[in-house]
């Protein structure tokens, strides 16, 4: 690549990056999902729009593993560890034990839809099967739910891309010709690289916050850094211990965003960021990569196996999974039309074209189609769905927000608290905090304007309160800021 052409390259990009960016509002406005408006870019730029020929699926997996690892970095440092913690349990069988009953059955009616042989209908069935965490993030979050349903789709759509990921490639290597193996030799497998992958993502999770808790770093700007870094290692150093990558990227990232790093406002928005360009870049590449002249034919056989997978496969995996659990019938209702699928479907449907399977440039136009409409359908209804079943809980809304700075070589901290619509730090005097003898609240903005509290100053919702607190006294004010925020004045009553 010539100057000339990167900076024409770059006018490219960065117009359909600000385009991408009008798109969420747009998206916001009208209900469309924005990841569709992406894949729209890509096919009008493609050889059927602006010409630009691209069909190297090789490229395109690894650019989009690259993509879903900042993704899933992205949920997990943004996933709060309080809601998650109580449906960690069911979340994780349905991620495991409901994917795999999700492929069963979907693999069924590609069978007998399709006209296939059954180790291609496993296949298909592994590639359509995993719940995308770019999809449920976007779009959960701005469906105000019950933090119970939120937190169990957010960990199973940050947990199940693994399993996922393992049946595919294994079904891709059958097909493929590669050696055979007992059924046995791949659920051992499986079992050895989720463990692992769990396991390597927590370790380096806990270590690289340790580290940066005693670490205080010149710029704020390199706590973001570091911390993606850390996630991004996460998946390298699993997939070279042959464990699940992204497991170990989600569980590493959860660690980090639940640990009370410095600079966690700037953390979480970095992220974002990235997690925001990760899905633009991925849905538009995905867009060149298709075909539009090839992709009519595909409609058809999507919409039976979307409705196979949306109305039989996706509330089977549910009923099966989470009947232990005792859920009400219409919170599995919901669990079962909020199966959201995006990105990782396509993805995965590049994996077979790579190892040249017979016939997968045909399930990566059926994929392609499928998850379209099923965004189209299913994205927009959520919250028409919520209503419908009394699911919705009103505004979603933060209790409390705690951000912490360190001040360098001073050994103190800046503990920076935004009291939420529900906290119940509303109406507490300063002196009533009763924090640690180092702590010490500094400064309240409020309603436009900052000022120095007395201890009979009383806190108000949406108050903005600056704490100088010793740096071996920091965890024991954010406790006790926690602690008062959810229970009231008393919490020292409260268990």
């Amino acid at each position: 690549m010539t100057l000339a052409e990167l900076s024409a390259v770059l006018l490219v990009g960065t117009a359909v990056l600000l385009l991408a960016v009008v798109a969420v509002r747009l998206s916001a406005r009208t209900g469309l999902p924005s990841l569709l408006l992406y894949l729209g870019f890509g096919l009008l730029l493609g050889e059927s729009g602006a010409g630009i020929l691209f069909d190297d699926a090789e490229l395109a997996q690894v650019l989009g593993y690259s993509a879903l690892i900042l993704i899933l970095a992205e949920g997990g440092l943004t996933t709060r560890w309080s809601a998650v913690r109580p449906v960690l349990a069911p979340a994780a069988v349905l991620a495991t034990l409901g994917t795999a009953v999700s492929i069963a059955v979907t693999a069924v009616a590609v069978h007998f839809i399709l006209g296939v042989d059954w180790a291609m209908a496993f296949l298909v069935g592994a590639v359509v099967s995993s719940t995308d965490a770019a999809a449920v993030f976007s779009v959960l979050r701005a469906v105000p739910l019950p933090r119970r349903l939120v937190g169990m789709l957010e960990a199973e759509s940050g947990l199940n891309d693994a399993p996922v990921v393992i049946a595919v490639v294994a079904l891709t290597s059958v097909l493929s010709g590669g050696e055979p193996h007992p059924w046995w030799w791949f659920l051992g497998e499986a079992v050895f690289e989720l463990g692992a992958g769990a396991a390597l993502g927590l370790g380096l999770g806990a270590l690289g916050a340790a580290g940066l808790r005693r670490t205080a770093l010149p710029s704020p700007g390199l706590y973001p850094i570091a911390v993606l870094g850390l996630a991004v290692g996460a998946y390298a150093l699993a997939d070279i211990a042959h464990a699940s990558g992204f497991l170990a990227t989600y569980v590493c990232a959860l660690h980090l965003g639940n640990a009370r790093l410095p600079h966690r406002a700037a953390t979480r928005g970095v992220a974002e960021a990235f997690g925001w360009l990760a899905q633009i870049g991925l849905f538009v590449l995905l867009g060149l990569l298709a075909s539009p002249a090839r992709l009519p034919e595909q409609i058809l056989p999507a919409l039976a196996v979307g409705l196979a997978l949306t109305l039989l496969a996706r509330p089977a995996s549910v009923l099966v999974s989470l009947l232990p659990f005792r859920l009400r019938a219409a919170e599995c209702a919901f669990l079962s039309w909020a199966g959201l699928r995006g990105a990782v479907p396509i993805v995965l449907a590049t994996v077979p074209m790579v190892a040249g399977v017979p016939g997968s440039a045909r399930i990566f136009d059926l994929v392609v189609v499928l998850v379209t409409v099923q965004t189209l359908v299913q994205g927009p209804t959520l919250p028409w769905v919520a209503r419908l079943l009394r699911l919705s809980s009103g505004a979603a809304t933060e209790e409390l927000d705690v951000e912490v700075s360190p001040l360098g070589t001073l050994a103190a901290d800046v503990v920076r608290v935004r009291v939420g619509p529900r906290s119940r730090l509303h109406g507490v005097e300063v002196f009533e905090l009763r924090l640690p003898a180092g702590a010490n609240v500094t400064l309240v903005a409020r309603e436009g304007t900052t000022f120095v509290p007395g201890p009979r100053t009383a806190l108000q919702h949406g108050d903005e309160v600056l704490v100088v607190t010793s740096a071996a006294e920091r965890e024991e004010v954010e406790r006790r800021l926690q602690a008062i925020s959810g229970t009231g004045k008393l919490a020292d009553w409260h268990s």
